[in-house]
């Protein structure tokens, strides 16, 4: 079996189409009718990198990490898989991923790094003059000797993308097809394709058609990348709906390049044996509570609800939507599972292996720790839930629980909590904490249990 995971940052799940949304997404609504659609996923540990580490460790580290380097203690999917003669590639363009303190190439065989997205340090030329206030604006505060730098270094890369195909997700997408291509010339099984495309994620800046596809009648000041903050006194009305216009375009230009990626996957007759799954790792605040971009560490449902879709090959979920709430740290366990992989082999000592002839090949293994949860149970209709509520945190600043019911928010500052009644409230507009401390006072409890039994 082969494992290929596409991952995108900062995609809304309410967005897609396959989710209710009004976003054309073609080919992520075609491939959610053959996979199993999961309603009710929410990050566990925001923003970028944290979430990366769920993912790639299967463990809920909300209340321990960061934004950090993977731990020398991590045993991560790839180098799981390297274990078990599995031919590995990473190929993304989040390039945060691509600094060499956080080694997130750990355990492929193949990294391909897309240079150029937001503020990477690619186009350093400064003779390159770039129109700074043509497509941002910045909030004249202590804000602008930080937001001014990095605006004009996105603007210096985005003189390179003169075609669509110049653009970083079609770049990305293009060379995991030239992977496939070529790995597929020697092997189609025992194969971990990991896909992460940085779109839609902010600099909003799609090419046409894309750019215009949703606010076409527009003539207003086009602000691609806002300084995140309050919308108020930045922003008007009609500047926010475009900037809302610009992500969808975007989200519709990276579900082009996903559909393309899909196709080359069945062209060379991997689909039917292969687990194929499609995430992100948040979404994206447009005003709802007063903010644009994640200006704060505010886990309300647009930041935290995002789309997981699972195609297993032998049919699991195939055409259904499952309600029960998952989580990234779930991925890991999923995978493994689904190979039959329960075990890891202990690495024997450097010294071990210089003196001690044919230690390398001795059977060691011990049993694989997760604190996620494989999906599988509820793909084979094993299981209708695998747990009653889910956690949400950014390290260090907020802490959230939802149940069925409930959302609480919990500050670590000490600020007031704050409570939502999500049956009947579930954009979470409504804050009834005052009125129902004990409910938010249980809740809490609850999470602060949950946290203090984690490894």
């Amino acid at each position: 079996m082969n494992i290929i995971v596409i991952a995108t940052d900062s995609l809304r799940a309410d967005h897609l189409g396959c989710y209710g949304g009004a976003v054309k997404t073609p080919n992520i609504d075609k491939f959610a009718e053959e996979a199993a659609v999961f309603e009710q996923a929410y990050s566990e540990n925001l923003p970028t990198l944290p979430c990366r580490t769920a993912w790639w460790t299967g463990r809920y580290l909300f209340s321990k990490r960061g934004w950090q380097p993977f731990e020398s203690s991590d045993y991560l999917l790839a180098e799981i898989l390297w274990n078990r003669q599995y031919t590995s590639a990473l190929i993304t363009d989040t390039y945060h991923m691509h600094k060499p303190v956080y080694n997130c190439g750990r355990g492929f065989d193949t990294v391909v790094w897309i240079r150029g997205q937001e503020y990477d340090p690619w186009v350093v030329d400064e003779r390159i003059n770039v129109d700074l206030e043509k497509f941002h604006r910045l909030r004249g505060d202590e804000t602008d000797s930080r937001w001014k730098p990095l605006f004009t270094q996105y603007l210096r890369n985005a003189t390179r993308f003169k075609s669509e195909e110049d653009h970083c997700t079609a770049r990305v997408i293009t060379e995991c097809i030239h992977w496939l291509e070529r790995i597929t010339k020697k092997q189609k099984d025992r194969l971990l394709l990991w896909v992460d495309c940085f779109d839609p994620h902010e600099p909003w800046d799609p090419p046409s058609p894309y750019r215009e596809m949703y606010d076409p009648d527009y003539r207003g000041h086009e602000i691609i990348d806002p300084v995140p903050g309050p919308v108020e006194g930045y922003m008007t009305e009609d500047e926010l709906r475009h900037t809302h216009a610009l992500y969808a375009g975007n989200i519709t230009f990276v579900d082009k390049w996903i559909g393309l990626l899909l196709d080359c996957i069945k062209d060379l007759g991997l689909y039917d044996n292969s687990l194929i799954m499609f995430t992100s790792d948040h979404g994206e605040p447009f005003g709802e509570h007063g903010i644009i971009r994640k200006a704060r560490p505010w886990l309300y449902e647009e930041l935290v609800r995002i789309p997981w879709l699972i195609r297993h090959p032998e049919g699991l979920g195939e055409g259904q939507r499952f309600s029960c709430f998952v989580q990234p740290p779930d991925l890991l366990p999923t995978i493994l599972d689904a190979l039959n992989i329960q075990t890891q082999p202990i690495p024997p000592s450097p010294y071990a292996l210089s003196y001690i002839p044919g230690f390398e090949s001795r059977e060691q293994t011990e049993k694989l720790q997760f604190t996620g949860r494989s999906l599988l149970p509820v793909l084979s209709g094993e299981k209708k839930d695998i747990r009653d509520f889910v956690v949400s945190g950014y390290h260090g600043k907020q802490w959230a629980i939802r149940t069925n019911q409930w959302t609480y928010l919990y500050n670590l500052d000490g600020a007031k909590p704050e409570l939502y009644d999500r049956k009947n409230d579930p954009q979470e507009k409504n804050d009834i904490w005052d009125t129902n401390k004990q409910i938010g006072a249980e809740l809490e409890e609850r999470l602060k249990r949950f946290a203090d039994r984690l490894d």
